[in-house]
């Protein structure tokens, strides 16, 4: 039984920007954390985030960042855009066989030519700049160490694809 609070952990030695991290708060609750003081509170519980909710925010996100100066030199600057993404577990499998993202866009001022380009420009620059989907669709290689957070030189590393 653990009487320590994860305050008291010590930061593993290759934290770094963009590290983040999670301390559970109960049964199957955690609050997540970034380096700017972001706090998201993961859970299956009324009020949380889940892990495949994190995901697709994560991949329409990136998805906006990365379309948004594309979009802007077509449509302006003060574009207004939402992105959607769709997709369930599935339970078998225990894993996302897809997700579908939708982005709505006002396409009012543009004729058919000019929103079929704008559609392939989006796509375009998705797929070469979305760091979060380019780790997603091929499948990145996630490696779990496992530390005593008061012991530094105890570590149990394991490898899986995912």
């Amino acid at each position: 039984m653990s009487v320590h609070s994860p305050e008291s952990f010590e930061r593993p030695e290759d934290f770094g920007p963009g590290s983040v991290w999670v301390d559970r708060v109960a049964t199957r609750q955690y609050v997540g954390h970034t380096q700017s003081g972001v706090e998201i509170p993961i859970g299956l519980e009324e009020g949380r985030v889940s892990p495949g909710e994190l995901l697709k925010l994560a991949l329409i996100g990136c998805a906006g960042m990365s379309m948004d100066h594309s979009v802007a030199r077509r449509l302006g600057e003060d574009f207004a855009a939402r992105l959607y993404a769709h997709g369930t577990s599935d339970e078998k499998d225990d894993r996302y066989h897809e997700i579908d993202e939708t982005i709505q866009l006002d396409l009012s001022g543009l004729d058919e030519r000019e929103r079929e380009k704008l559609a392939a420009v989006i796509d375009r620059v998705i797929e070469a700049a979305c760091t979060i989907q380019r780790t997603v669709v091929p499948g990145a290689e996630v490696r779990h160490t496992i530390t005593d957070a008061h012991s530094a030189g105890a570590a149990a590393s394991h490898e899986e694809e995912k």
